[in-house]
């Protein structure tokens, strides 16, 4: 890709700007769909840049933003496309270990997830694309989206119209178990859905000194999860594989008593709409059956989460060509993360893509932990790399973006 090295070294200028706004951010974390503090320093930003028409969401905290390109668009090709780039601003409540000089000073609140580094990577690529508005025609759409973190939004910010003209959308996501600087991507399911269930075992309970005279759920819990793994082992095509976990389990109150009632909660995981059938149906099955053997009834509650995030792969081959014009590493993924993501729902309306920035030092704990850390130094090569990625997909609308 021609002026990748420009739009480097350009992003590189910016690097000190950038790990300000990231610590900012990173010290004062905000959780679900309200981030106002971060919202603030959003548009402060845009204002700065010289960025107008900045919207803010009435549902939750999110940012929109254009920017209006005043170039000429090749022959035969469209000028009026608009591509999305995305970054979403929620943390996680969760207490921070890593011991940074810049940990977070909100008790049981931390950026765990690297979210504080799409916002700075966003704003520094709104800059790059300010400064170049003369060599390109079309719209960049920038989205800041709070609410990623389970609370779909995502879904808030589309229904307030943030992919209206829209053709094509683009988000990245940081990887600290990835080397920094490289770009992961693939084409098709690039990450799972998630969906949360809740299990109730319901015996009678009674004296521990006579089991006889009860229904003791708790005999039953082994074997769910032992059937569950058996689904996961023989029942499922390993390439649409499903994750099962029960992640609690809770039953009883002391020693001698057998509690009438078992709870187990934990996740499915899955890689197509199909899968995520079977999974439901796998799971209920498995339940109905453990129970009926022992003579407890049951009761099975799922929570549909995130849908499985779907990369286009036309969208993800030019992820893949930007990053190597850039002299990034491009790895293709040889399966999807078993993890979700609420830009599933921006993918399932227009084409486009999501890929891994790898971001790892040798001190830091992976995503979700309290000692996540990032190197920043990928700060402004996620800059250039949204960058690069818009103007691609503006510059190559013929093939990417779909027909009215």
């Amino acid at each position: 890709m021609s002026g990748g090295n420009e739009l480097l070294a350009a992003a590189g200028r910016d690097a000190e700007r950038l790990v300000e706004l990231r610590r900012r951010v990173h010290v004062n974390p905000e959780l679900g769909l309200v981030n106002p503090d971060t919202q603030a320093l959003i548009l402060g930003e845009l204002e700065r840049l010289g960025i107008s028409g900045a919207r803010s969401g009435e549902g939750c905290s999110s940012v929109v933003a254009d920017i209006v390109g005043e170039g000429k668009a090749v022959e035969g090709q469209r000028s009026a496309g608009m591509v999305a780039l995305r970054a979403d601003t929620d943390a996680l409540p969760m207490t921070e270990h890593s011991g940074v000089d810049f940990s977070s000073e909100r008790d049981g609140c931390m950026h765990a997830c690297g979210h504080d580094a799409h916002v700075a990577m966003l704003l520094g690529a709104a800059s790059l694309l300010q400064e170049r508005r003369a060599d390109f025609a079309g719209t960049v759409r920038l989205m800041f989206q709070p609410g990623e973190e389970g609370h779909w939004g995502a879904v808030v910010m589309l229904d307030e119209g943030a992919l209206e003209g829209v053709d094509a959308a683009f988000a990245i996501h940081v990887d600290p178990s990835s080397p920094s600087r490289a770009v992961s991507w693939r084409e098709g399911t690039f990450m799972a859905s998630a969906d949360i269930f809740e299990i109730h075992l319901d015996g009678r309970g009674g004296h521990a000194s006579v089991p006889h005279l009860s229904a003791d759920p708790i005999p039953g819990i082994g074997p769910i999860v032992d059937g569950l793994s058996h689904v996961m082992a023989r029942e499922t095509d390993p390439y649409d594989r499903v994750v099962f976990s029960v992640t609690r389990v809770e039953a009883g109150s002391t020693f001698n008593v057998i509690p009438p009632r078992a709870t187990l909660q934990g996740t499915i995981r899955c890689l197509s709409d199909d899968g995520r059938r079977r999974a439901h149906d796998q799971l209920r099955r498995v339940v109905a059956g453990v129970a009926a053997a022992r003579g407890l009834t049951a009761e099975v509650d799922i929570a549909e989460g995130y849908g499985p995030t779907v990369n286009d792969g036309y969208a993800a081959r030019l992820v893949a060509d930007v990053a190597g014009g850039l002299g990034l590493r491009s790895i293709e993924m040889p399966g999807p993360m078993m993890g979700a993501e609420d830009f599933s729902y921006v993918l399932n309306r227009v084409p486009g893509a999501m890929a891994f920035l790898g971001c790892r030092v040798e001190d830091g704990g992976p995503l979700h932990s309290d000692r996540m850390k990032l190197d920043e130094g990928v700060l402004p090569v996620g800059a250039a790399l949204h960058c690069a990625v818009a103007l691609a997909m503006l510059a190559d609308g013929r093939q990417l973006f779909r027909a009215p």
